[in-house]
């Protein structure tokens, strides 16, 4: 019997496409965003003695209480917000997951949600599955900042909140203080919930601060924010992160959670607990650990047709490859894949209608040695 689709618009994703193509031609995969080195020892270690240690069955719903205080204490001391363990903190299973359960716990048939593309291909089909409507708005080129009078143009009775996503993934672009005030002036004039998707808050570069909408008061109160241990640990494969979110959304939201995942991982649960009891200077140490890596990787580049554009944050560096081949995304990478054995991202899956560029996505989370080996195939074009 044939079931009919509930998602007509999603095949495979682009991460998952690029992977596999990486993996038939031995490419050195740039594409998907995870790095190559191994995550810190002593949280390797607090995993393994976690299991030993009997923390081995279902945690609880909302996360255990260790872990959950110790985000508490960072998000205060971060970001001078002072939340609850107990009602306003939920470890989830990935921040995929977190960002699925906001949306699917406050938008209903018929609403619409603003995004800004490009943006991460997850929000599309979590919005999609609600019978609502996403309502894109490109940012601007070249530098991916929002224009918000079109963003406030967008806005109609049905739209029900909008999603952003800072530092940005693909582009690495950043909000400022006054992008958040401009944000709250349209969330309150609208009614607007926020969803933040913050899981790169850790990885800022040249001295500049990530601006957290935990930061800004009104924003906070009416905003989901979503991290990733991830990301900030450097292993994605985990899959475990984290929402912080006012007492009322909080409720509604862990109603979807407790029933699309109820629980996450226990064991790395203690182990990240006791790394943010032990080791702060981890995640605040990773905007000069990555900083590093972006600058060296662009040193690199510098001996390549690809012109590199301005990396504000994230661990991904846009570059136009437009001097090489005159062909769309999809295509150059393909072609490139194929030809210079480099797994890259095309930016056009980021969009509902993308723009006439020729630009891809390169990760520099990766050892010294695979980003001069990539390098060294790029030169070559």
């Amino acid at each position: 019997m044939q079931v009919e689709t509930k998602l007509p618009a999603v095949g495979t994703t682009i991460f998952t496409v690029m992977s596999q193509l990486a993996a038939e031609h031995k490419a050195i995969n740039l594409g998907q965003g995870f790095p190559d080195f191994d995550p810190p020892e002593a949280l390797r270690d607090a995993l393994a003695r976690a299991m030993r240690e009997g923390h081995n069955q279902y945690a609880p719903m909302t996360g255990i209480p260790r872990l959950r205080e110790q985000i508490a204490l960072k998000t205060e001391h971060l970001y001078g917000r002072r939340v609850s363990p107990d009602t306003e903190v939920t470890v989830t299973s990935g921040a995929t997951e977190a960002l699925f359960a906001a949306i699917a716990c406050c938008i209903r048939l018929g609403d619409e949600v603003v995004l800004l593309d490009p943006c991460y291909d997850s929000y599309q089909p979590a919005i999609d599955l609600q019978g609502a409507r996403a309502v894109h708005v490109p940012l601007r080129l070249p530098d991916f900042s929002v224009d918000w009078q079109r963003v406030r143009e967008a806005i109609t009775p049905r739209t029900r909140m909008i999603v952003v996503n800072s530092p940005h993934n693909p582009s690495g672009a950043v909000l400022s203080a006054a992008d958040l005030e401009a944000l709250a002036e349209l969330a309150r004039d609208h009614g607007l919930w926020v969803l933040s998707d913050e899981v790169y808050e850790h990885i800022v570069f040249d001295g500049a601060q990530h601006q957290s909408v935990l930061r800004h008061a009104e924003l906070a109160e009416r905003s989901f924010v979503v991290s990733s241990f991830g990301k900030t640990y450097h292993c994605t494969g985990w899959k475990v992160g984290y929402c912080v979110a006012p007492k009322s959304l909080t409720a509604e939201f862990r109603k979807v959670h407790q029933y699309l995942t109820f629980c996450t991982f226990q064991p790395a649960q203690w182990a990240f607990a006791e790394l943010l009891e032990q080791d702060p200077g981890h995640y605040l140490g990773l905007p000069a650990f990555y900083q590093a890596k972006r600058d060296a990787f662009r040193s690199l580049l510098a001996g390549t047709r690809f012109r590199p554009l301005p990396v504000p944050a994230g661990y991904f560096q846009l570059v136009e490859y437009s001097a090489i081949r005159d062909v769309d995304d999809l295509n150059f990478c393909d072609w490139l894949v194929r030809e210079a054995g480099v797994a890259a991202i095309p930016l056009s899956p980021f969009y509902e209608s993308p723009p006439d560029s020729r630009l891809l996505r390169l990760c520099f989370a990766k050892s010294e040695s695979t980003l001069q080996a990539a390098v060294e195939r790029l030169c070559k074009l």
